[in-house]
């Protein structure tokens, strides 16, 4: 029989956060954006969202690279910002920083990533594997529709976010980094925290898409 003392730690992070993870993939919002029923905009407003949640994943990166816990996760191929900004541009037009705006949820979300890098590096890993191993994963179904549905270029501007030039082998690269996640250097209280961790951090995406839900709410 198997006990919770054989169970990989990226296993009961992955079953821990499932709740969350399920309730933020069916959110009305997202829901809606992969139908179809959403225009253009919507998707162009939820990028703009990504930008203030990886940045401030991003920015902490070259201070965590170091860092015995957080610095195994740090790996280049993995980072999206710029690649975003590449997006906006294409969505928005050269001035689209003039317009950016973080809405409410987005903002409490971008905190707390901040937050957790500045004084918990446990905390940071819970959403560095939330958001980056999305990427990977469902972030690609999300790409699939925005080609479809507003004709953008396979894997060009505008979807650029989820597409991992240097990462040649995405399965193999996933598997890598939940072999990190298992070697993670945490105690198993620490262990308990990353998984509280992530599970606040889907909740805080859900809080984003139930308020991008509201500035695209479907006609009746």
């Amino acid at each position: 029989m198997t006990t919770a003392a054989d169970t990989s730690f990226s296993t009961v992070i992955r079953m821990a956060s499932h709740e969350q993870h399920t309730e933020a993939e069916t959110s009305t919002f997202m829901s809606d954006l992969l139908g179809g029923a959403l225009g253009v905009d919507a998707y162009t407003r939820y990028t703009e969202q990504l930008w203030f949640v990886y940045k401030a994943l991003e920015d902490a990166a070259d201070a965590l690279a170091d860092d015995p816990v957080a610095g195994p996760f740090i790996q280049p191929e993995l980072l999206r910002l710029a690649e975003i900004e590449r997006d906006l541009a294409h969505l928005k037009g050269a001035d689209w920083r003039a317009t950016l705006s973080a809405l409410p949820a987005t903002q409490a979300y971008a905190d707390r990533v901040a937050e957790c890098a500045a004084s918990w590096p446990g905390g940071y890993i819970a959403h560095h594997y939330t958001r980056y191993l999305g990427d990977l994963s469902g972030g690609q179904i999300i790409r699939d529709k925005a080609e479809k549905t507003w004709g953008f270029a396979r894997k060009g501007d505008g979807v650029r976010f989820y597409v991992f030039e240097q990462v040649a082998n995405p399965a193999a690269f996933k598997r890598g980094y939940r072999e990190l996640l298992d070697a993670v250097n945490a105690d198993d209280l620490e262990k308990q925290r990353i998984v509280d961790e992530c599970k606040r951090a889907f909740a805080l995406n859900t809080g984003v898409f139930r308020e991008l839900g509201s500035e695209f709410p479907l006609s009746a």
